[in-house]
């Protein structure tokens, strides 16, 4: 596995570490309230199928939790890519009595946890949580400074709890991404649902929320940060195979690292008067949906021309579990390519307003 670093060559060794529970147990709810929100809504705060039992028997749903049923805790991680670097980070934990934030795998991300972002303390009106890896390492025998790459990772909790006793939130996610490589570079994404869900038979429901996340460059960009509104409907009186499920990623907003707003500046490189990013669509397929709540389908994103034409822009796929004894909730994670940008984005949404 090689990376190439910008301006600095690096070919790294680590091994994944499998099996576990990636997210600390004792993970606190710090989504709503837990920074200055010093931003609006949509902004900053800068202060497979299955056979039958819920077995997955395609290579769809990411690795994690095996064989899991609708009564089970389920953690789901990011593909391991050796040559690109993905599901490098593949635990985290989160310590709420310093709010800072632990990441494992992960090369030149410093030597102590993340603390929470100087910019941009969180996004989306406060509801996620961003985290910074510190800016210099130091070799314990000589005191000299080492430069250390530009982590960020974005933490997401859900505003419920668990109803077994535990008080630990239903669902949460983290995504971490540097900008530091030419190519996309070591990263990864985790999220996990807390006890199990009961799955409705029939009729249908509606979820909404927000998401944030990060967007990277295979060409040596910089990284930037994204935010959404997220919209998930399941039909589960049909298909017959699995509940159907479609939605939409909108309202889509893009940052630099110090929290400016630079959505038409990047809407502008997609298209010829395009000032917005455009919408995307979960696409509408069968069984997508699994016995055990874990839910993963594909998304795209297009957009018309002044001339009337539909041009698709990004293409990728969306990773989720459904919780919640009245399935309540849905958390995920959602990666959008188009040429050499990803947009990285994690999710949770909820059955009536998310407030």
């Amino acid at each position: 596995m090689k990376n190439t670093v910008i301006s600095l060559a690096l070919i790294a060794g680590l091994a994944a570490c499998s099996g576990g529970n990636p997210f600390d147990e004792n993970a606190t709810d710090t989504g709503s309230g837990s920074g200055t929100d010093g931003g609006t809504d949509g902004g900053t705060d800068t202060g497979g199928e299955t056979d039958g039992d819920g077995i997955a028997i395609t290579d769809g749903t990411p690795p994690g939790t095996e064989s899991p049923t609708s009564g089970d805790t389920i953690y789901r991680s990011e593909k391991l890519n050796e040559e690109s670097g993905d599901g490098y980070a593949n635990s985290v934990s989160y310590n709420s009595d310093d709010d800072t934030f632990t990441v494992n795998n992960l090369a030149f991300d410093g030597d102590s946890p993340y603390v929470r972002g100087k910019s941009v303390s969180s996004l989306n009106g406060g509801r996620f949580n961003v985290y910074e890896a510190e800016e210099l390492a130091f070799d314990p025998n000589t005191g000299d400074a080492i430069d250390q790459f530009k982590y960020r990772a974005i933490y997401g909790v859900s505003k419920n709890r668990t109803t077994d006793g535990r008080n630990v939130p239903t669902t949460q996610f983290a995504i971490v991404r540097t900008g530091a490589y030419v190519k996309y570079g070591f990263g990864g994404f985790i999220y996990q649902r807390d006890g199990g869900v009961t799955l409705p038979e029939t009729l249908q429901a509606k979820y909404t929320g927000k998401s944030a996340g990060l967007r990277d460059s295979n060409d040596g960009g910089d990284l930037q940060f994204t935010t959404a509104d997220v919209e998930i409907n399941i039909d589960s009186d049909d298909f017959d195979k699995g509940a159907g499920v479609n939605g939409r990623i909108s309202n889509r907003r893009v940052f630099d690292l110090d929290g400016n707003d630079i959505t038409g500046t990047v809407a502008a490189t997609i298209g010829t008067g395009l000032t917005q990013i455009p919408d995307a669509q979960l696409v509408v397929q069968a069984g997508v949906l699994q016995d055990s709540g874990d839910l993963v389908g594909e998304v795209v994103s297009s957009y018309r021309t002044a001339d009337g034409n539909e041009v698709e822009y990004e293409t990728g796929n969306y990773y989720a579990i459904v919780a919640g004894d009245n399935a309540d909730e849905i958390v995920g994670v959602f990666v959008l390519e188009a040429g050499n940008s990803r947009d990285t984005g994690g999710f949770i949404v909820y059955r009536g307003k998310d407030e």
